[in-house]
This record gives C-alpha cells, structure tokens and sequence, in this order.
C-alpha cells in the first residue's frame, strides 16, 4: 500500500496487469474511432491545445515539449536538462506555460512561440518555505503503536505532509496560472507577477481496509477495519464556470487496483479553496477535460479508459477504452486523449476523437 507522492512514475507501467484493466472494459464505449494526430512519444502525460490548433505535449520523463500543429509533424520546442522532468502544460494568448521537475526544485516556465522560455515561478521553493499539506494526516490515524509497528516499512504507517514538489497539471484563467501539484496535494495559483499562493489543500482520501486489502499489501490482520489515508494527488486542472477549477485526482496507493478504484473529479473554487466531489470511482484519474456543453471527460490511467460525466451528472460512465490515457483536452468539438503513456518504448500517441 505504497502511497505516491509524485504521481505517476516511470516504474507503475509493470503495475498495469492488475484487476481494474480487467473490469474497465464493462459498459459500451460510446466515442467514434479516434484519428492519430501524433505518435512515437514518450511518456505524454500533459497537454494543451492553443487557439490556433497547435497541440503542445509534454514528454515527461524525456524532458521534451512538443508541438503539434494541425496537420503537421511533431517538433520539439523545448529540451529540458538531463534528468529533468517536464509537464504540467498550458497556454493562454499564444503564451505556454510549463513546469520542470528535477529532485526538489520545480519551477514554472512562459514561453512565445519561437521565443525562449521565461521562468515564472519557483514552485520549489514555494512548497519548502509553506509546505501547505504539514498538517494533512496521512497513513493510519487510530492504531495503537503495537500494531503501527507490525506495518510493513516500505508501507508509512502514520505521517504529515512532507516537503516535495511536482507541478503535474495547470491551467491559466484571465492571467493567473492555477498549478495542480500532484506532490504537495495542493492546487496553487501564480499570479502575473511570479507570486504563488494555495488555492486550496486537497484532503486525504480514506479507504477502509478489508481482510481482502490486508492480504494483497502484506498489511497486519490488526489493521483491518481501519482507514488508511491516501494522499490526493491531484493531477490535472481545468478551469469551469463561475470560477470553479475542475480538479483529477489520482490518488495515491497501490497502482495495481488492490485497494480499489479511489480516484475522483472535485471542483474547487477558485476564490475561497471550497471542495466539491463532482464523481468518484475512477482506476487512477490522471487528466480532465470540460466540453463546452458541460460534460467532463477523464482519463483513467489504471482503468484503461476515458469516461464521461455528463453536465449535471455525478455519474461516470465509458467513452473510450484506450490504452493507458493520461491527458485529456477538449478543442474545436473534439476530444483528444494522450495513450500508451507509460510505454516503455516510445510508443505514445495522441488520438482525436
């Protein structure tokens, strides 16, 4: 029951053979057959369509930015240092915003197309001076020490929020950039000027544990019946009407689907940080989108899928079955997906639908 801290990682594609793969494919998908707009990447976990039809993705664990643009080739715009990670995109008015990941330091880029990149903010050193989640309890919260101490190591037992930033998704609405930071399992805002503020804390997700739960974690049989809170982690960030961010939420915990699909879709509002579960019951939501009508698209990344809510619903039913999805954008009435994400050759893609 390893929570993760950081989101997806490069190791959780071995993860993708458990149960949740098997029961995704229940319910008719509904989604016509896609066309591929882009192929051959590695790792495209973040993407944004601008206004004139250009697709820019991250290739995360490549550190690259690609643009798309319509009818085009892929072409990279932007080439992280090594071992550096990039993500976390957007764009507002020709302008692309981005994060680099790398240890501890995490900072957000603008860029013009054609233009170098600018830094906007340093992420970083926002989450090592607040550190927004320290009060968050995490793990257990109600089990006597003898039975705290029969939990396995690679298991946290009993924890607060740790210090640990990755930008995974942003958005930009009327010059701010809401950042959904899918370690510190917060929703941040950077204003025009580089200042960074917290939107909102996403609250611990708790999962009760079962005999059933136990015995696929290697937990004690004294911790049945006991919650466990995973941490949020929130991957991707939309911004809706009246000021509400739509929010994916991973969470954390195992990735095989052992403790059950815990992922979900909140909003947040953007003014006062209040938080509303919009559906739950997702196989690791990694990416939302908002169609114009009011219906929300997800990306279930360990549910092999991309579902749909529909405006007004709370209910999430297929759209597409498509392996390993990460990112979701609605533009110009379609739907475009990022799959096979976590390949570990480069065979991303990025379908239209």
């Amino acid at each position: 029951m390893v929570t993760t801290r950081s989101g997806v990682t490069a190791g959780a594609v071995v993860l993708l053979a458990g149960s949740l793969m098997g029961s995704a494919a229940a319910g008719a998908a509904t989604a016509p057959e896609p066309v591929t707009v882009a192929k051959k990447l590695v790792s495209p976990l973040s993407m944004v369509v601008a206004g004139d039809g250009t697709a820019y993705v991250s290739q995360n664990f490549a550190g690259l930015l690609t643009a798309v643009p319509p009818g085009g080739r892929p072409k990279v715009v932007f080439a992280a240092p090594r071992k550096t990670e990039v993500g976390a995109v957007s764009e507002s008015r020709g302008t692309v915003h981005f994060a680099t990941t790398k240890g501890k330091k995490a900072l957000l880029w603008s860029m013009r197309p054609g233009g170098r990149p600018m830094k906007q903010a340093d992420l970083g050193a926002y989450e090592q001076k607040k550190n927004p989640d320290a009060d968050q309890a995490y793990g257990f919260t109600d089990l006597d020490a003898t039975c705290l101490a029969e939990i396995p190591k690679e298991v946290p037992g009993a924890y607060t929020g740790i210090v640990e930033s990755h930008p995974y998704g942003s958005a930009v609405h009327r010059g701010t950039t809401y950042v959904a930071d899918a370690a510190g399992n917060t929703i941040l805002a950077v204003n025009g000027k580089g200042k960074v503020s917290t939107v909102a804390v996403l609250a611990p997700v708790p999962v009760v544990v079962t005999a059933e739960i136990a015995a696929a974690n290697k937990l004690p049989a004294c911790s049945v019946g006991h919650a466990y809170n995973f941490e949020a982690v929130p991957t991707d960030v939309e911004v809706g009407k009246g000021g509400w961010l739509y929010v994916s939420m991973l969470p954390g915990g195992p990735e095989d689907g052992s403790a059950g699909a815990n992922g979900m879709v909140v909003k947040v509002k953007a003014r006062t940080g209040k938080v509303r579960t919009v559906a739950s019951g997702f196989a690791g939501a990694t990416g939302v989108a908002l169609a114009d009508n009011g219906d929300v698209y997800v990306a279930q990344l360990f549910g092999g899928q991309v579902s749909r809510i529909k405006a007004g619903s709370d209910q999430a039913k297929p759209y597409a079955m498509v392996t390993m999805p990460a990112a979701v954008e609605w533009a110009g009435g379609h739907l475009l997906v990022s799959a096979d994400v976590l390949s570990q050759k480069p065979k991303g893609e990025v379908l239209q639908y």
